[in-house]
C-alpha cells in the first residue's frame, strides 16, 4: 500500500480545520479502530507499519479525517486480528436472532453478563470441563502488576512450576519477544503466544503463569487461559504501573514519549472490560510487597476453596 504523498497529506490537513462536524459514522469508526489498537497495547507508529500504511493516513482514519477506502480498512482488521465488521460496526445487527439475544443481554451489569457467558461457554462447549483449571492460576494485567514478583511467591508457597509465558514464547520462536514483533510482525507474536499457551497447559496440570499483558486482547489465547486456569487480574494504579517498571531498569516507557502515562492510561481504560473477566481481581497498590502476597494468598485461597 503507497503511502499519501504530501500533496495528499497538506490537503488533508488544510481540509480538516474547514469542517465543521465531522461525519459521525467516520468519527464512530476512528474511535473503534483508536479502541482496538490500544487494547492490543499497539503504538500508531507500531499498527501503521503492521498494516502497511503510512503514520499520517492511521491518525486520520482515527480521527475521523478523510474517507478510507475498504481495502485500507481490510488492512487495519488484518492487522488488529479483527473481522471488517468489527471495525465498520455493530454485527449484532446482522440477524433476527442477535437482535433478540442484544434485547435480553440490554441493560445488565458485568456480573450478570458474565454468568451469560460463562452459561454460553458452558452449552457450546464441545470438550469437558479442565479437572485442572483451578490447579493452573493464570495471572493477567499490565507490566508493573507484579506479576512475576507475586507469581513466582505463590508458586513458591504451593510448590509448583512458576512460568512466565513470555520466556515460552522466546524459547519457541528462539529469540525474544521484542525481534519477533520487528522482525515478524504482531500477527507472527500473536500465534507464538497461542501455541505458547498450548504447551503450557498441555505440560503443566499445576504452575502459577504470569501472562503478558496484552494477551487478553486475542479472544481465542484469551478463552483459552479461561478455560483452563484460574484467572487473577492483578490490578494496580497506572502511577504505581509506571513507577515499577522504572524501577525494574525498562526505561522504554518514558522514552521520547512525553504522553507516556496518557498512553498507559489509555490502554488499561481500553482493556479493563477485558481484564474483567478473570474469576478474581486483586488490587497491589497501597501495599507492602508482604502485604501484597499475604492477602492475595488468603484471598485466593477462599475462592478456591468455595468453587
Amino acid at each position: 500500500m503507497a503511502k499519501l504523498s504530501a500533496d495528499e497529506i497538506g490537503a488533508t490537513e488544510r481540509a480538516a480545520p474547514e469542517r465543521e462536524e465531522r461525519d459521525p459514522f467516520l468519527t464512530a469508526l476512528g474511535e473503534r479502530v483508536r479502541t482496538l489498537r490500544l487494547r492490543r497495547g499497539l503504538t500508531r507508529k507500531a499498527l501503521a507499519v503492521e498494516a502497511a500504511l503510512s503514520e499520517r493516513h492511521l491518525a486520520n482514519l482515527e480521527s475521523g479525517v478523510g474517507n478510507a477506502s475498504v481495502l485500507v480498512l481490510r488492512q487495519v482488521a488484518s492487522a488488529l486480528n479483527c473481522s471488517l465488521a468489527e471495525i465498520v460496526g455493530d454485527e449484532t445487527t446482522g440477524s433476527a436472532e442477535w437482535l433478540l439475544i442484544r434485547e435480553v443481554l440490554q441493560g445488565r451489569d458485568s456480573e450478570a453478563l458474565k454468568r451469560a457467558r460463562l452459561a454460553l461457554t458452558e452449552l457450546f462447549s464441545q470438550t469437558p470441563r479442565d479437572p485442572n483449571r483451578d490447579h493452573r492460576i493464570a495471572l493477567i494485567g499490565l507490566r508493573g502488576a507484579g506479576k512475576s514478583t507475586l507469581g513466582r511467591m505463590l508458586a513458591d508457597d504451593l510448590k509448583v512450576p512458576f512460568v512466565e509465558l513470555n520466556r515460552v514464547v522466546e524459547k519457541l520462536a528462539g529469540c525474544p519477544p521484542a525481534e519477533i514483533h520487528s522482525l515478524y510482525g504482531a500477527s507472527a507474536y500473536r500465534r507464538y503466544e497461542h501455541r505458547a499457551l498450548e504447551a503450557v497447559i498441555d505440560t503443566h496440570p499445576k504452575a502459577v503463569i504470569a501472562s503478558p499483558g496484552g494477551l487478553v486482547s486475542e479472544p481465542a489465547t484469551f478463552n483459552r487461559l479461561l478455560a483452563h486456569c484460574y484467572t487473577v487480574w492483578l490490578q494496580a494504579t497506572p502511577e504505581d504501573h509506571m513507577r515499577r517498571v522504572i524501577a525494574q531498569g525498562d526505561l522504554r516507557p518514558m522514552s521520547g514519549n512525553d504522553e507516556a502515562m496518557d498512553d498507559l492510561r489509555r490502554i488499561l481504560a481500553g482493556r479493563s472490560e477485558l481484564y474483567n473477566r478473570a474469576d478474581m481481581a486483586f488490587d497491589t497498590s497501597g501495599h507492602s510487597l508482604a502485604d501484597a502476597y499475604l492477602q492475595l494468598r488468603g484471598r485466593l485461597a477462599a475462592r478456591l476453596a468455595a468453587e
